[in-house]
């Protein structure tokens, strides 16, 4: 497949937007409902805060998640899925559904789903 060709191709795009290190992780937590920075930061264990900002803010920039300030001192902000970010979910139960199944250590006989 040519690169004019991939850069056409959805799966190679999508591939691009969510396929950062710690990228679907993100997602993951978001689908549960909107969190705090240290939430995230917490349920991440391992994450850097540069990276979680970065792929917070990358994320912002492609329209998957937004990003809440409430007026409030000190300031408030909480992260969500948009619609966008929402359609992204099946995506992340199928590969959940898939790891269970077929790379839950045992080989010879797939895991329950």
């Amino acid at each position: 497949m040519s690169a004019a060709s991939n850069s056409r191709c959805p799966v190679c795009r999508t591939a691009e937007v969510v396929c950062g290190k710690w990228t679907l992780l993100v997602i993951r937590d978001l689908a549960e409902g909107s969190s705090r920075f240290c939430e995230l930061e917490r349920s991440l264990e391992g994450i850097s805060p540069r990276t979680l900002s970065l792929r917070l803010r990358a994320l912002e920039e492609e329209g998957i998640v937004e990003r809440h300030t409430f007026p409030e001192v000190p300031p408030r902000v909480e992260y969500a899925l948009t619609e966008k970010g929402e359609a992204l979910v099946p995506l992340v139960e199928d590969m959940r559904r898939y790891g269970r199944r077929w790379l839950s250590g045992d080989t010879a006989v797939p895991a329950a789903v």
